[in-house]
């Protein structure tokens, strides 16, 4: 009888830790194990080099997610945001992935930092666990072509970037282009679409490279060479500290012709770094001016000042508010439990969301990256202001 008994107790205990399980699991109705908390995690550089990137991602998602869990959440529940130093470091961040996934019961990764930091997770969380990743900063064509099951993007490749600028600089006049890029392998491949955009514009148009070595600091003998060039027109491919470099020694040598730069050369640290030098300097940006006068924009700001006082209203910070926004938006979509399987869904089925800061968002089931779209903005008294609309970049070959 007490063998009976025993086994009976060890049956029904065994039972309730498979339901406790199954509850914290990724198909439970939220990581909470309830339907009242939305519990989501990220892997972003908040130490090292890259934290400049890092710290302020957080405090942009971090603003915004705060701001809405003040109003009631996403259709009444709670955002629990999990964030982890991945100290921009591959292997770290699978470990950051497991624990996030595993320990933490995350229904999604959400607006996460770095291309190889992410990629190197992508076994374990999208193919092993099933859990999605979701407006992830950085990545690459391959990301999306094809469609990968439970990852998709909002950001704008910088390739596609590349090409808007090359059709800028043909419908501005430009006749003869150059672009100077940092000597890594990514930079020459985002340079290379500059080219093939700006003929597609205006066959006559030439566009010449300069590769420069990465994290050069003296930008005479770079400029000496373009003078050399005679260009009346220069497109940056290079790091925001580069870039500002370039500037200041272009004003220095009397080099007037009009730059461009893609989105990482379009950040505010440029424009504090090559002050007056930056006047004039035309970009594209990810997002709208985090200076514009603009309802949405002002939203913004003022979470920002009131969430995350200690961190400026910039674009870094605008990329995490867009990323966290474009996910509420997706995600009160969703009738019934919010969980990996049906945040997924959502997305399939995710069309014209509108952040009102970046641009409108459309996804589907074989497409992954709701955009292709960028915003031109230009620098004027130390500022930058948004130039006209959204547009979209010619097609790459």
């Amino acid at each position: 009888m007490r063998r009976r008994t025993t086994r009976a107790l060890f049956a029904a205990l065994a039972a309730m830790l498979a339901l406790a399980a199954s509850a914290c699991g990724t198909g439970g109705p939220s990581a909470a194990g309830d339907d009242k908390v939305i519990k989501i995690g990220a892997w972003l550089p908040l130490t090292g080099a890259q934290a400049t990137f890092g710290v302020p991602e957080r405090a942009g998602a971090d603003a915004y997610f705060k701001s809405v869990n003040a109003q009631g959440g996403i259709n009444g529940r709670t955002i629990k945001w999990i964030v982890k130093d991945s100290a921009a470091d591959p292997q770290q961040t699978v470990q950051i992935a497991r624990r996030l996934v595993d320990q933490d019961g995350v229904v999604a990764i959400v607006a996460a930092n770095g291309t190889s930091q992410s990629q190197a997770t992508f076994p374990f969380v999208l193919e092993q666990s099933k859990v999605p990743i979701l407006n992830t900063l950085g990545g690459d064509a391959s990301w999306y072509q094809p469609a990968r099951d439970g990852l998709f993007g909002l950001q704008t490749l910088y390739e596609d970037q590349a090409a808007a600028l090359g059709d800028w600089v043909a419908h501005d006049g430009a006749k003869k282009v150059l672009v100077v890029h940092s000597d890594p392998a990514a930079f020459v491949n985002v340079a290379k679409q500059v080219g093939p955009a700006a003929r597609n514009a205006d066959p006559s148009i030439q566009v010449k490279r300069l590769k420069v070595k990465l994290a050069t600091t003296d930008y005479s003998p770079v400029i000496s060479k373009v003078k050399a060039q005679r260009p009346d027109a220069v497109v940056l491919i290079l790091q925001a500290s580069e870039a500002a470099a370039y500037l200041k020694e272009a004003k220095l040598q009397g080099l007037d012709a009009p730059t461009y730069g893609y989105a990482p050369v379009a950040a505010q640290s440029t424009l504090t770094l090559a002050g007056n030098a930056a006047e004039g300097l035309k970009s594209v940006q990810l997002v709208k001016s985090p200076n514009d006068d603009d309802p949405a924009i002002k939203e913004f700001r003022r979470a920002m000042a009131k969430y995350e006082p200690g961190q400026p209203a910039d674009f870094i910070t605008l990329w995490g508010w867009e990323a966290a926004k474009a996910f509420a938006e997706v995600a009160g979509t969703i009738d019934g439990p919010v969980t990996a399987a049906s945040l997924t869904r959502a997305y399939q089925n995710a069309r014209h969301v509108d952040t009102g800061v970046g641009p409108v968002l459309t996804y589907s089931a074989d497409r992954h990256l709701g955009t292709r779209d960028v915003q031109k903005i230009v620098a004027r008294n130390g500022r930058w202001e948004s130039v006209g609309d959204f547009f979209t970049p010619p097609t790459r070959d």
